[in-house]
């Protein structure tokens, strides 16, 4: 059970997503499957996050089955029976009888009896709402059991005639954020920025990335987060030019900025926090100048999340500081609607400013909606990470600028007045790290 979202507000999200279905179809959403990490050893379980946001059933071998107006229960759970000597060895599980008394479920049964039941449920519905192509195997069954009622079409069964997509339905549910699915992002947040502090402090002891990155996981788990929300980049250096950085092995050297980019996960909500930082405790003159124009990207970036205002606008905003401050540092040339229009900046600044944030990481939602970029609205968390690159082997610039690397990111949510920042407890502006650093 999960101490942040109670039972009522999965169940709520199973009958706002009913109410958008057809009236005879089915929903079947399986929980994801257990995966082998070597021999015999598994991966520890992460659920699948739409099966998460539905039911909040943390067990594998399950699958989630919405029937609506079915009389004896619109909501049926598919789950593994209670088994002792299982349980001895693996933990508790929660059966039929629990996944009704604590989760909310109408209806539970044996997945074991799941390929006697289900194809009797799905006969006489015309209309499948199933994610389709995200587990092969699970698929295969799926068309099984629309086969074994195909067969069955001269004693009068009726197969359904239409597949469409669950995503299309629940992912727009998903991409606005109740007040209690912001407040446990604003507690990952929380958790994620104390790493982040703890990770600069550690810095100054010079040692390696792989150092730093244990800083931020002994934080994590301190704070009753057993999860990143991703794999956590530390780049040192050069290394902190290349985005998905995550060997984390070099030393830190003493001239070296450290971008770290890692957050946490808090009952299965993500955060994503960047922070670029010098070993040494100061920065360097050309650091600085770097620094100082992606901070006032970001900025300008963070006063474009209002309500209103269209996706791509933050990025445009971004975008206009960015391309400006490599003029001025001379690393291209102007004007700045000429560099725009041209994209000089891209060698430098090759990513967008940021993507949605929820249970995933890079969260479920589309951009836009027809050829218009989507309008923020309140509820809708998003994050914001402008960013310059220099590489070490760009001979086309002056080398003070070669090998800096710098991307600050926060998370952001939409507000009816703007918006809030859940990340801000990790300082960001130069003398606030440099403060830090000299504790």
């Amino acid at each position: 059970m999960s101490p942040w979202i109670p039972m009522s507000e999965h169940a709520e999200r199973r009958r706002r997503l009913m109410e958008t279905m057809a009236q005879d179809s089915i929903a079947i959403l399986p929980a994801a499957p257990e995966r082998t990490r070597n021999r015999d050893v598994l991966y520890p379980f992460r659920q699948d996050s739409d099966f998460q946001y539905l039911t909040g059933f943390g067990e594998p071998e399950a699958v989630l089955v919405l029937i609506p107006g079915r009389e004896a229960g619109e909501s049926v759970l598919f789950c593994r029976e209670r088994n002792p000597e299982k349980e001895q060895w693996d933990g508790s599980i929660t059966g039929q009888d629990g996944a009704i008394e604590a989760f909310g479920l109408d209806d539970a049964f044996p997945v074991n009896d799941i390929d006697d039941i289900l194809p009797g449920m799905i006969e006489g519905r015309s209309r499948v709402y199933y994610p389709l192509g995200r587990d092969q195997a699970f698929d295969a069954r799926v068309m099984d059991w629309v086969k074994q009622i195909r067969s069955k079409v001269r004693a009068g069964a009726q197969p359904p005639g239409e597949f469409v997509a669950l995503e299309h339905l629940l992912h727009d549910l998903r991409l606005y954020k109740s007040a209690k699915e912001i407040k446990v992002m604003a507690e990952a947040g929380r958790i994620s920025a104390e790493a982040h502090c703890r990770a600069m402090k550690r810095a100054r002891k010079g040692g390696y990335e792989y150092q730093l990155e244990a800083e931020l996981i002994h934080t994590f788990m301190e704070h009753g987060a057993r999860n990143t929300a991703y794999p956590s980049i530390v780049g040192s250096g050069a290394n902190a030019c290349v985005l998905h950085y995550i060997e984390n092995s070099a030393p830190l050297d003493e001239g070296d900025l450290v971008l770290i980019d890692a957050g946490c996960e808090v009952d299965c909500y993500a955060s994503d926090i960047t922070r670029t930082f010098p070993v040494s405790g100061r920065f360097s003159e050309p650091q600085r100048a770097i620094y100082e124009v992606v901070l006032e990207a970001q900025y300008a970036a963070i006063d474009a999340v209002q309500p209103g205002h269209h996706w791509n606008m933050p990025h445009e905003a971004a975008l206009e500081v960015l391309t400006q401050g490599l003029i001025d540092l001379g690393i291209i040339e102007g004007p700045l609607a000429e560099a725009l229009e041209k994209e000089a900046y891209r060698p430098f600044f090759m990513h967008r400013t940021g993507h949605w944030l929820g249970m995933d990481v890079h969260d479920v939602g589309d951009y836009k909606v027809g050829d218009a970029w989507r309008v923020l609205e309140p509820g809708m968390v998003m994050t914001v990470e402008p960013g310059l690159y220099i590489p070490p082997d760009n001979m086309d610039v002056d080398p003070q600028w070669r090998g800096i690397g710098v991307r600050i990111e926060d998370d952001v949510v939409v507000t009816k007045e703007g918006c809030k920042v859940l990340t801000d407890a990790a300082p960001k502006n130069i003398a606030e790290v440099e403060a830090l650093m000299a504790e």
